[in-house]
């Protein structure tokens, strides 16, 4: 996968660290400034008596073409501005980077009319009969456009995976309320951390026992136990690992990280899993925030048409609490503790700097706090109101057309994952590393299905009433 950014805080910029110029320079950050601005701007209009659902438009449930068509033709002009201010938003972001806008802006239009596509087909009151769920379904697009077909290099400019989901996550946090992140979090942590000892020492172990230089043996153990790609590259950084370690482990987790997209939902509606269960497992299992969040939401959709238990919000809410609250927010402390490891217990010659207790801020994941920060906004600004005029007045005004900006977001995340994977550049990690890897997947979907399914259960299926 090509363009997937490191969200590691600690890079380097004409040989200095970033420091505190990654607010305006590093990518969580314009996430954060990107899905507040969008919270901040919602409610303005909220609080003014108005909405910014005008902007937010989806496409309608629909049986017909007819009715297909007849939605587009009254609905085009609200299209095109969302997609211009989309536009607008993402290239002002994207330009601060240090990307080329006359690149992206072809890109991201391609990726609009498509997501458009895919979204107005999950929407067919047919969908569900033929599992046409518009995560998995931009997946498979995605790939097959990327791999039978093939797209210019140049267009995967508008294909930012990681820039998406972060975005997407700080909107989610407008919907998430933060007395539930409160509430849930510690059980959340304690499980998460269960899961992440347990799979890393696996793959590294196992890892050992296969030959493999211990510096890449805990690249791809902090890659299966923390948070995938971000993990593997603030480890292998940590660790003095060698060059090809961390795009050996980037590649293993993208490879696990898709086919769990489509196994982990299929298996956990197999076992009847409450959507809030199944949610949670998902967060324990998966190794990539964009493809579990691909998987949740497909095993939500389920829910919302009566296919499992509970509702789309309880999977969603539950995958973000298990992998975005309690496995992400580690990295900084795994990076922190495997480079104390390394410099005092391996060869100090290849690590190349001391251990720092500050890179557990530096490779905090940033846009975990706008996440927090979206939660606690609209908690604050929504405490006046009774239940009864919360679901009349705040979900249809200032919620749902956060939440339908949240989905956009997340279908350009889903159809980017498939449009940036070679399959055949995935063939060339090397069967040991593959091994270790697997060793630590099998463990990790295991202990998660007992801790999710078993241990917590009562937790997971209460989340959200």
């Amino acid at each position: 996968m090509s363009n997937i950014d490191s969200s590691v805080p600690c890079e380097r910029l004409g040989g200095q660290p970033l420091r505190w110029r990654e607010v305006w320079l590093k990518e969580d950050w314009w996430a954060i400034w990107l899905g507040l601005g969008i919270v901040l701007v919602a409610y303005l209009f909220f609080a003014n008596g108005s909405s910014i659902k005008w902007l937010t438009v989806t496409p309608a449930k629909w049986s017909t073409l007819g009715q297909l068509g007849a939605h587009f033709a009254a609905n085009y002009s609200r299209y095109i501005a969302q997609f211009v201010v989309w536009l607008v938003v993402f290239a002002i972001a994207l330009t601060a980077l240090g990307y080329k806008a006359r690149q992206f802006v072809p890109a991201f239009a391609f990726l609009y009319v498509l997501s458009v596509v895919i979204f107005a087909l999950g929407q067919w009151d047919q969908a569900n009969r033929y599992n046409l769920e518009p995560p998995l379904v931009a997946l498979v697009v995605g790939l097959l456009l990327s791999n039978v077909i093939g797209l210019p290099r140049w267009l995967d400019a508008g294909f930012r995976v990681e820039f998406y989901i972060k975005t997407g996550i700080v909107l989610l946090g407008a919907t998430l309320p933060f007395t539930l992140i409160v509430w849930a979090g510690p059980v959340a942590i304690l499980q998460a951390s269960a899961i992440s000892i347990i799979t890393f020492l696996v793959i590294y172990w196992v890892g050992l026992k296969l030959g493999l230089d211990r510096r890449l043996s805990a690249t791809l153990g902090a890659g299966g136990a923390v948070c995938g790609v971000s993990a593997a590259i603030a480890i292998a950084g940590a660790v003095g690992a060698k060059k090809d370690d961390a795009p050996v482990a980037i590649t293993i987790v993208i490879a696990w990280a898709i086919a769990m997209i489509f196994v982990l939902p299929f298996v956990a509606q197999a076992l009847h899993l409450h959507a809030g269960v199944g949610g949670a497992w998902i967060g324990t299992s998966e190794f990539a925030d964009a493809a579990g969040f691909a998987a949740a939401q497909t095993y939500g959709n389920l829910a919302s048409n009566g296919v499992v238990a509970g509702t789309s919000d309880q999977a969603v809410f539950a995958y973000t609490l298990m992998k975005v609250i309690g496995r992400d927010v580690w990295i900084g402390i795994w990076a922190f503790a495997l480079a104390l490891i390394a410099t005092t217990q391996w060869e100090r010659t290849e690590v190349d700097q001391k251990p720092d207790v500050s890179q557990i801020w530096w490779r905090f994941p940033k846009f975990v706090l706008g996440f927090l920060v979206a939660s606690l906004i609209v908690t604050l600004v929504t405490t006046q109101y009774t239940l009864g005029s919360f679901n009349k007045e705040v979900v249809p005004n200032l919620v749902g057309p956060i939440k339908d900006m949240r989905t956009w977001a997340f279908i350009f995340c889903f159809l980017s994952i498939g449009l940036t994977t070679r399959l055949r550049e995935l063939a060339g990690a090397g069967i040991r590393p593959f091994l270790a890897f697997s060793a630590g997947a099998v463990v990790n979907v295991l202990v998660g299905y007992v801790l999710s399914a078993i241990v917590f259960a009562t937790h997971w299926e209460n989340l959200v009433r």
